[in-house]
């Protein structure tokens, strides 16, 4: 063979070789760099801020924690938050900018119940995936009527049943309540009647206020007075903690029962006295630096719980379900695929509806028959101890 032709066959098998890998690069599928943005609508200022802003610094812990993980590839969770004022008004029109905007993957919204519910028929109408993280069941419920609607927070019905239960264990015979006057408060009322009737336990009387009151000393005194084995107060937070200050003023010397809705900061700052030995009933992550982590789940529960409580100075139960809201979103999203770049919320929409994990607030599991995911296992008994909430037993 000549030299001439020799270098000639090598050289045209390297243009081979050349044009094969560049053929095999143009083929393969662009890595998607596009942003998962979620839309946040939270109560960051009016009656329920204090909850709002906890949702908030959890959210973006969370968002800054995957994005630094590399768990989602090339792709970057992008938050965008609106607040709503805690006015259901406000939070519709913050719904339908969301809804309009087509690079919106899905929302996440806080825990106003009017809000969520108010937002219904927009959320359906736009067709975006929503997770909302208010309490009440007419959040998720009626399933057909709320396809796009998920919740993730503790469940009326199981907050009775373990807060009945407990009772039970104590020997209470007669109890009274206190509960919000929205949808949430009386659905508690009603799921803690059917209980409290199955336990042999009398329900002495009962005292609704709005969630935008601040001084509860009145209800409280009326419901102190009947002389009750014990007190269930299922408010906000910042209401149950006024009211357990009220029933010590009235020399209630019975037990205070927290319904979760109730349980807002570890630390319980000025009502530290009032609430000792006050009994609650909420996820194990509120007091997971008291468990031992013998599972991947309950190490990621302890860590986070490091991680916000080293960030911001404390610990806010419900942050958990913000974080579990932003990581069902992301896994759903990197999930339904979909064309590179483009947001198939349908897609998002049908990974929802069945996903599960063990998440940061406990297990949770999504089906076409329930879009409220919190188990009822999630719940343990907690007790204020020392300034603090601390695992009972």
């Amino acid at each position: 063979m000549s030299p001439f032709r020799s270098v000639t066959t090598a050289a045209l098998a390297s243009a081979v070789l050349a044009v094969t890998l560049t053929g095999c690069q143009l083929g393969e599928e662009p890595q998607d760099t596009s942003p998962i943005v979620i839309g946040a609508d939270l109560e960051l200022s009016g009656s329920q801020a204090t909850v709002g802003k906890a949702y908030q610094r959890a959210l973006e812990l969370k968002v800054q924690q995957l994005n630094a993980s590399g768990a989602l590839g090339a792709r970057k969770v992008e938050l965008r938050v609106k607040d709503n004022r805690s006015d259901a008004a406000e939070s519709q029109r913050n719904i339908g900018d969301f809804g309009n905007d087509s690079s919106v993957s899905a929302i996440i919204m806080g825990g106003c119940n009017e809000c969520a519910v108010g937002a219904v028929r927009t959320i359906n109408e736009k067709k975006v995936p929503t997770v909302a993280l208010a309490p009440s069941g007419a959040v998720a419920n009626p399933v057909a009527d709320r396809r796009y609607v998920f919740k993730l927070a503790p469940n009326a019905a199981d907050s009775a049943a373990a807060l009945v239960g407990e009772l039970t264990r104590r020997n209470v015979k007669k109890a009274t309540l206190l509960h919000s006057d929205d949808e949430y408060g009386r659905e508690g009322s009603e799921a803690l009647r059917a209980e409290l009737a199955k336990a042999d336990i009398r329900l002495l009387a009962q005292q609704a206020v709005k969630t935008t009151d601040t001084d509860v000393n009145q209800p409280v005194r009326a419901l102190t007075s009947r002389k009750p084995d014990a007190v269930i107060l299922w408010t906000q937070p910042e209401q149950a903690m006024l009211a357990a200050t009220a029933s010590r003023e009235a020399n209630f010397k019975g037990q205070l029962y927290f319904d979760a809705a109730a349980a807002g900061e570890l630390f319980l700052g000025a009502a530290a006295r009032s609430a000792e030995q006050a009994t609650l009933v909420f996820t194990q992550t509120m007091v997971i630096d008291d468990v031992i982590a013998t599972t991947p789940a309950k190490a990621a529960r302890r860590q986070w719980f490091r991680d916000y409580t080293a960030r911001f100075g404390g610990y806010n139960g419900f942050s958990s379900f913000a974080a579990d809201a932003v990581q069902l979103i992301a896994d759903a999203e990197l999930r339904a695929g979909g064309q590179t770049g483009r947001v198939d919320r349908d897609g998002i929409r049908d990974v929802l509806e069945t996903s599960q994990m063990d998440g940061l607030s406990g297990p949770i599991r999504m089906t076409p028959d329930n879009h409220s995911g919190l188990m009822p296992q999630a719940l343990t008994t907690l007790v204020a101890q020392g300034g603090r909430w601390r695992l009972a037993g």
